[in-house]
């Protein structure tokens, strides 16, 4: 039987994988305390929290709230980055800093309650952020209205030039 302090610690994990929309898991073994609380910044930057939880009181906490199991996840030193907004950001912001620290290892994590492996993350890490699609998608939906006002004002900017055009020739005899 767990102690409260332990219930206290399940229940606090049951309610950050039901509020997030993505958990990432992470090696943090080799990472200085420095390299850690830099991590910590750039994924808050992001919209993520980083938060280590001990992996038996995680593996009751899935159980508990019926979630797939992340068993082959969980050994050794976990990092937990919970993100309740866009996936793609804190994913970035992970691998980003990956590059610059090897001993950071992505293990995997949950997207949408879906479990991915590692190469998934790293695949979310490629697409578009949330902004830029929707930026696309407004560029798409601006571009045939553009193109439309440019046809309207062809002949008026055609009639302008001619009309320029026979004035200077008037002006020049």
């Amino acid at each position: 039987m767990p102690t409260s302090q332990k219930q206290e610690t399940i229940s606090e994990i049951k309610d950050r994988f039901s509020a997030s929309e993505s958990v990432i898991l992470a090696d943090y073994r080799g990472l200085t305390v420095k390299e850690m609380q830099q991590l910590r910044v750039k994924l808050r930057e992001s919209g993520a929290e980083v938060k280590v939880y001990k992996n038996t009181l995680t593996q009751i906490a899935l159980r508990e709230l019926e979630l797939p199991s992340l068993d082959e996840y969980l050994e050794g030193p976990t990092a937990f980055v919970f993100s309740e907004g866009d996936p793609v950001a804190p994913a970035k912001a992970i691998t980003a800093f990956m590059k610059e620290h090897a001993a950071l290892e992505l293990k995997g994590g949950f997207i949408q309650k879906a479990v991915i492996d590692a190469a998934g993350v790293k695949a979310i890490a490629t697409l578009p952020s949330r902004e830029e699609l929707l930026a696309k998608i407004m560029g798409s939906l601006v571009n045939p209205v553009r193109g439309f006002m440019s046809m309207c004002n062809a002949p008026a900017g055609a009639l302008a030039r001619v009309m320029q055009a026979v004035a200077e020739q008037k002006a020049a005899a």
